[in-house]
């Protein structure tokens, strides 16, 4: 087929990461998409900051410290303004973004984007529009990231107990909603547990830089215990799989820093209903009414997750739903979306 390369810069990663241990959700993606484009026939380069290189399902990891080819029929720059100089005889160049759009209108991001005007993926519709009309780009495409087959084959058995899970980064409201299942939903359900499965490490030099503010909310997580709060490590996709195969209900107000939600798209995929506010991009990832609800204020988020959490009805109407609906968009559909990019593959 065709020769793709794809590089990023932040913190050391390769294909073996995310079955090791937790990985942050940009990360997780270009590891999904890398591997997809190799299933699908490609000879696909993927640099990070690994020590060394390796060859991993069908990906070829190579440390972005040494030298790089130079020509590529794809090139994907993944998030850093470094990076889009690079491959400098790509035959088409995309600018992968995963954070709000916001962070372009820097001046060493304009600079170079004004030089290479490489097309720019971004991953909802929330995303897409985060981002100026006047920035200058070679095109703008919107490309959800895809769900992997890590949970679009969790197999569900019978009726989830109350267990409510929130699996993405601290910072991201966790201390709202703390105060909502200790104060008004928690009481209104016998037995009903929180687990809690995140922390700075998930988050590489980011979680680093802000562990202090997590393990914050952390620590006074672990002190509601008596309200059915547990504070668990943070784990690898397979083990995340096994948590989703037996939750009940993901619990997440959004945030508007949050561009996908993939903890939300792999919950969904695994059958957990959501409930979630109309914040960010979070709406985008459930199907209203159907596979989950978002919820108009505080008050209707607490009605919504008693209902899941009560409702055994209910919660496998919504449940068996999420199943059939939301396993349609795999990293395949993802990576396929991305080569028709290639004028040559239109």
């Amino acid at each position: 087929m065709v020769l793709i390369v794809m590089a990023d810069d932040g913190i050391p990663f390769d294909g073996d990461t995310p079955c090791n241990g937790p990985l942050g959700g940009a990360e997780s993606a270009f590891v999904s998409l890398a591997e997809a484009f190799a299933e699908r026939g490609h000879e696909v380069l993927a640099y990070t900051k690994v020590s060394r290189p390796s060859n991993l399902r069908g990906v070829s990891w190579r440390p972005i410290q040494g030298e790089m080819i130079d020509k590529s029929s794809l090139y994907i720059a993944n998030r850093g303004d470094k990076l889009l100089k690079l491959v400098p005889g790509a035959g088409q160049r995309i600018f992968w973004i995963h954070n709000p759009a916001d962070y372009l209108l820097k001046w060493r991001y304009l600079s170079k984007l004004f030089v290479s005007r490489p097309i720019t993926v971004f991953s909802g519709a929330f995303h897409a529009q985060s981002c100026p009309k006047w920035v200058p780009l070679g095109g703008r495409k919107i490309i959800p990231y895809g769900i992997s087959k890590t949970f679009t084959g969790v197999r569900r058995e019978g009726v989830a107990p109350p267990i409510a899970i929130f699996t993405s980064n601290v910072l991201r409201g966790l201390d709202w909603l703390l105060e909502l299942w200790v104060d008004r939903i928690q009481p209104q359900v016998e037995g009903a547990e929180l687990h809690i499965y995140s922390g700075p490490a998930t988050y590489g030099s980011f979680g680093e830089a802000r562990a202090n503010a997590m393990n914050a909310i952390l620590e006074k997580a672990k002190s509601l215990n008596v309200s059915g709060v547990k504070v668990l490590r943070p784990v690898s996709k397979k083990e995340l799989a096994d948590v989703y195969a037996k939750a009940r209900v993901m619990l997440y107000g959004g945030d508007t820093g949050e561009t996908f939600c993939l903890a939300l798209g792999e919950s969904q995929a695994s059958g957990v209903p959501s409930v979630v506010k109309d914040i960010g991009c979070v709406s985008e990832r459930i199907i209203p009414e159907e596979t989950g609800y978002v919820a108009r204020d505080d008050t209707d988020f607490v009605e919504k997750a008693v209902t899941l959490l009560r409702d055994d009805t209910q919660w496998a109407a919504f449940s068996d739903r999420a199943v059939e609906m939301q396993r349609g968009w795999t990293w395949n559909e993802a990576a396929e979306a991305f080569e028709k990019l290639l004028p040559s593959m239109n």
